[in-house]
C-alpha cells in the first residue's frame, strides 16, 4: 500500500512540476503587443474622391470553423472544431461569396486564421487575399497562442488570428491599437488580445477617411467591453476634431443603443446582453444596422432557424459628417460562420 502511495504521490508530483512548467513557459511566451503597431505604410496611397459614394461590409468568418452544423464548448456545446473538409468548404464558401461581391469597396473581416489547429493550419489570410488580388490587405493579429489547453480531453491547441482589413484603395498606414484591459493570470495567457485596426485613407479635400475595423471582447462581465468602449471612444473623438471622417464596423459583442431586441420568426439571445450606452461617444454619431435579420447565433447547439437563439452585435457607426444610404445584413442562415455579413453604403457630408 505504502508503495502503491508513494508511485500515485510521484506522479502527481510529476504532473504538477509539469503543469507549472507549462504555464511559466506561456506566460514568458505570451504574446504581448505594444499598444500600437504599424501593420503597412505606404509612400504612394490612394487619393479618394469626397464626393462619391463608397461601400463596406462587415463579416466576422468565424475562422470558417463555426458553420451551421457545429456547436462549441465555450459556448456550452461539446465541439471543439468541425471535420477538416467542412473548415475547407467553409472557406470556400467565404471566398466565393467575396469573390462576388468585389464592387463593394472595404471589407472588414474578423477571426481569420493564419496557423491554427481549430482550422486544420489553413493559411486563411492568404488565402482571402490570393482570391481578392487586386484589393490591398493588412492583418492585425488579436489570438496569438502557442497552445490553448482547453477543453482538457481535447485542447483546442495552437491559434493564430487576427482581423483583415481589405480595400481597393491603398491606405497612408494602416495601425494596429491594443484595447486595455484582459483577463487575470493565468487566463489572460489563453485569451484573445483584443484589438481594432485603423487604416488612413487620404482625401480630395485634404481631410483623412479612418476606417475601423473592430473585434471587441465577449464572455465577460461586462467591465472589459466597458473598458475598451471608453479607449475607443477618446481615439474617435480626437479623430473627428481634427475634421476626419470616421467609420468603425465590427464584430463589437455587444447589441448598438436603440436596438430593438426582437427578429421576426427568431429566438432573442438574451444571455450575457450588453448594450451600448445612449450618446456613443457623444451626439450625432450614428449607429447603422439592420434591425430585421440577426448578425449571430448562440453555438451551443447546430444552428435551426425559429429554434437557435439569435442577436445583433455586428455593424457600424458613424462620425457625424457621413451621410448613411443604406445597411443590409445578407441572411445566410449561418451556413459557413456563426455570423452573417453586413453590408453598408455612405457618402461623405462636406
Amino acid at each position: 500500500m505504502k508503495k502503491a502511495l508513494k508511485v500515485i504521490g510521484s506522479i502527481l508530483g510529476v504532473l504538477i512540476i509539469a503543469f507549472i512548467i507549462f504555464l511559466l513557459y506561456a506566460t514568458f511566451n505570451n504574446y504581448s503587443p505594444d499598444e500600437q503597431i504599424i501593420v503597412q505604410e505606404s509612400e504612394n496611397p490612394d487619393k479618394l474622391s469626397d464626393w462619391t459614394e463608397y461601400d463596406f461590409m462587415i463579416w466576422n468568418i468565424g475562422y470558417c470553423g463555426l458553420d451551421a452544423s457545429m456547436d462549441f464548448f465555450y459556448d456550452g456545446g461539446e465541439q471543439v472544431r468541425p471535420a477538416k473538409e467542412n473548415v475547407i468548404q467553409s472557406l470556400e464558401n467565404v471566398k466565393a461569396f467575396l469573390k462576388g461581391n468585389d464592387t463593394v469597396e472595404f471589407f472588414m473581416l474578423q477571426e481569420v486564421d493564419v496557423n491554427s489547429k481549430r482550422s486544420y493550419k489553413l493559411d486563411e489570410y492568404k488565402e482571402i487575399s490570393d482570391a481578392l488580388p487586386a484589393f490591398n490587405t493588412a492583418l492585425g493579429l488579436n489570438y496569438k497562442v502557442f497552445f490553448v489547453p482547453l477543453p482538457p480531453t481535447n485542447p483546442m491547441g495552437k491559434v493564430k488570428s487576427g482581423l483583415q482589413t481589405l480595400s481597393t484603395f491603398t491606405p497612408m498606414e494602416t495601425v494596429r491599437h491594443s484595447f486595455p484591459g484582459n483577463y487575470g493570470w493565468p487566463m489572460g495567457v489563453f485569451m484573445l488580445d483584443r484589438c481594432f485596426m485603423v487604416s488612413r485613407f487620404s482625401l480630395d479635400n485634404g481631410k483623412e477617411l479612418i476606417v475601423i475595423n473592430t473585434h471587441n471582447s465577449a464572455y465577460d462581465d461586462g467591465s472589459l467591453r466597458a473598458q475598451q468602449m471608453e479607449y475607443l471612444k477618446g481615439f474617435l473623438l480626437e479623430e473627428y476634431q481634427k475634421g476626419n471622417y470616421v467609420l468603425v464596423g465590427g464584430d463589437w459583442n455587444q447589441s448598438p443603443n436603440g436596438f430593438k431586441k426582437a427578429f421576426e420568426g427568431q429566438v432573442f439571445d438574451n444571455e450575457n446582453y450588453t448594450e451600448i450606452p445612449e450618446a456613443y461617444p457623444a451626439p450625432e454619431w450614428q449607429w447603422a444596422f439592420d434591425e430585421t435579420t440577426p448578425t449571430n447565433r448562440r453555438v451551443k447547439t447546430s444552428y435551426e432557424r425559429g429554434v437557435t437563439a439569435t442577436t445583433l452585435i455586428d455593424f457600424y457607426l458613424l462620425s457625424p459628417n457621413i451621410q448613411l444610404i443604406s445597411v443590409k445584413t445578407h441572411d445566410m442562415d449561418f451556413q459557413y460562420s456563426d455570423h452573417q455579413p453586413v453590408f453598408l453604403k455612405m457618402s461623405l457630408l462636406n
